[in-house]
């Protein structure tokens, strides 16, 4: 596999997500998908019913369904930025 920083996120009809540039899914619930991407940083996928359709680690493509209420990148949380 060869390593880049491009990702792509597509959303349908906010019941389905798609995400390329993806290295693992570091965490999962019904509400919430934390994803690592590719060359660093994080993905989160917030939502209702949340479930992973697909991932291939090879191919660093992601894929769930549900219903999706928002998308937000970051690293560290707010509250580890605030205490460090």
């Amino acid at each position: 596999m060869q390593e880049n920083n491009i990702h792509q996120v597509t959303i349908e009809q906010k019941k389905s997500i798609a995400v390329s540039g993806v290295e693992s899914v570091l965490s999962f619930s019904e509400s919430k998908i934390t994803l690592s991407l590719l060359g660093g940083g994080k993905l989160h996928v917030a939502g209702s019913g949340l479930k992973i359709s697909g991932f291939s680690k090879q191919n660093g493509v992601f894929s769930a369904e549900g219903a999706i209420a928002g998308v937000s990148y970051g690293g560290k949380s707010f509250a580890a930025k605030i205490f460090r």
